[in-house]
């Protein structure tokens, strides 16, 4: 994901509600979320071409999720892809904290990232530029490709929608990550991409035929144990070309 907006316990209906954009070169190959034949306790997109995924949850109320740090400078092509992060949180059966104390001795085997890892109980971040392991306070949040609730438009924006409507239904919050509106020069970060680039980044939902907004997801995890997960699949030009939507109750 390259926008994850998350409402942790801040709202008594849904303890955890969030509205994320999924954006990646076109020509990798991924399919829709689904229900993993593999393991069948997972719900998520997946990377075709490493086998992990970008966000995901299971039938026992884990949730992962996951960013990559902009840095230009850090092109390697033996670094690890950071789907396998996700997928290995969904798969694994320790806490968050014990997770990610797991991986962050072995964090400079991947390119920069952020990573979101919870349960019912807890929520958790780790960016592997700052190393530091921090639990995610209630309240309402955001992550691009920089640090947790860092003031770009992009993250102010989605953390002031979801903020607004937690318990107003998820079409406010796909408005949300429908909204191409560049920032304004004068607010752009500078990531060391050229002033072009960072224009092209700066809005929620990314468009271009090689590279942009690929998926948008609302996932919502009920105080009784429902959850329900809704991906919207994104064309070149930002239309929606394919929906699935799965509701379940949390098991174990």
């Amino acid at each position: 994901m390259c926008l994850i907006a998350i409402a942790w316990q801040a709202h008594p209906d849904y303890p955890l509600v969030v509205a994320a954009n999924r954006d990646e070169w076109r020509d990798r190959p991924a399919r829709a979320a689904h229900w993993w034949e593999d393991h069948p306790r997972i719900l998520a997109g997946r990377d075709l071409q490493a086998g992990g995924t970008w966000m995901g949850v299971t039938r026992g109320g884990r949730f992962a999720a996951v960013t990559n740090y902009r840095d230009p400078s850090e092109r390697r092509s033996s670094a690890r892809s950071r789907g396998e992060l996700v997928a290995g949180f969904l798969l694994a059966t320790d806490s968050p904290a014990d997770f990610l104390a797991g991986i962050a001795g072995r964090a400079a085997q991947y390119s920069g990232f952020n990573l979101l890892v919870g349960d019912d109980r807890s929520l958790f971040c780790f960016g592997s530029r700052e190393g530091a392991i921090r639990p995610v306070e209630p309240g309402v949040h955001a992550l691009s490709n920089h640090l947790l609730d860092e003031p770009w438009p992009k993250v102010q924006r989605a953390r002031t929608v979801l903020g607004m409507g937690v318990g107003d239904g998820d079409e406010p919050l796909f408005a949300m990550l429908s909204d191409a509106t560049p920032a304004p020069d004068h607010a752009l970060p500078d990531t060391g991409v050229g002033l072009e680039r960072e224009r092209w980044l700066s809005p929620i939902l990314i468009t271009g035929e090689t590279y942009g907004t690929r998926a948008s997801t609302v996932l919502r995890a009920g105080a009784h144990g429902e959850v329900h997960l809704e991906e919207r699949t994104r064309g070149a030009n930002g239309d929606v070309t394919a929906t699935v939507a799965f509701s379940f109750r949390r098991i174990g």
